[in-house]
């Protein structure tokens, strides 16, 4: 009889076995999702500067945050997270690895270290050309542990979703793009139930100040980039460790309505 494998030599195996299905299609589309507005601000500086133009200083910052913090992170984490354990639950090939001699809940991280690893090269690529644009090369180590960190919790998030709701995917966008940019309006305890606020923390910088006579309007406050970082690292880590557990509880015959996405 074989010995049951351990978490971490289940987790190991997965993600080498499953790291080739980040070279196919939907990883590609990851890489696209961040380099294409950042390559996209090099080729017009660069342009521009051929040209003679004076070049936009804050260029570099809102790329940052209003190009790949609120709008690429979230949907990298969209079209990543549904590549690893909800697409066995769609494909009725959830069964086949849960009566395998392995940790159940370890299967999830597993499956989603190759998309960690892949984006995270992606987005801190991404960092480091926002530097030709006009970054600021101070706020480099904040924006690339931001973005890093920021993708962990995002796509653990995302990952939870799809094994909690049948329509995760429709429930992370609801959270990324309703809850998110609400953030500026509410009291400083909500603020801080956010990957922006985090994100700004840790990156140094915003995307926009809340003016006195908006309706509603709260002071934004800042959190310790070292406590901000931590939120985001333990934020996905919990979230990985639902996932698990949540996948050691899902029965191993699933009828139709049950793998519905």
């Amino acid at each position: 009889m074989n010995a049951v494998p351990s978490p971490l030599t289940t987790i190991r195996a997965t993600a080498r076995g499953y790291a080739p299905r980040v070279l196919q299609g939907r990883g590609w589309v990851l890489a696209a999702l961040v380099m294409a507005p950042v390559g996209l601000s090099i080729l017009i500086f660069t342009i521009s500067r051929m040209r003679g133009l004076d070049t936009n200083p804050g260029e570099a910052l809102r790329i940052f945050h209003e190009g790949l913090v609120k709008m690429m992170l979230p949907i990298m984490a969209l079209v990543a997270a549904p590549a690893g354990i909800r697409e066995d639950l769609e494909q009725r090939t959830l069964p086949l690895l849960l009566v395998r001699p392995a940790p159940a809940w370890a299967l999830p991280l597993g499956k989603g270290l190759p998309w960690f690893a892949w984006g995270a090269g992606w987005l801190i690529l991404g960092a480091l050309g926002l530097q030709v644009v006009g970054g600021d090369p101070a706020l480099l180590p904040g924006r690339t542990l931001a973005l890093v960190g920021a993708w962990w919790g995002e796509l653990a998030f995302m990952t939870l979703m799809g094994l909690v709701f049948k329509r995760g995917t429709l429930w992370g966008a609801l959270y990324f793009f309703l809850w998110e940019p609400l953030v500026r309006i509410f009291p400083p305890f909500l603020q801080r139930l956010t990957f922006t606020h985090h994100i700004e923390s840790l990156a140094g910088s915003r995307a926009a100040q809340v003016q006195a006579n908006q309706l509603l309007a709260q002071e934004q406050v800042t959190t310790h980039p070292a406590l901000a970082l931590l939120a985001l690292l333990v934020f996905g880590a919990l979230c990985w460790a639902l996932a698990g557990w949540k996948l050691q509880r899902t029965p191993i015959g699933l009828a139709g309505s049950e793998a519905e996405g």
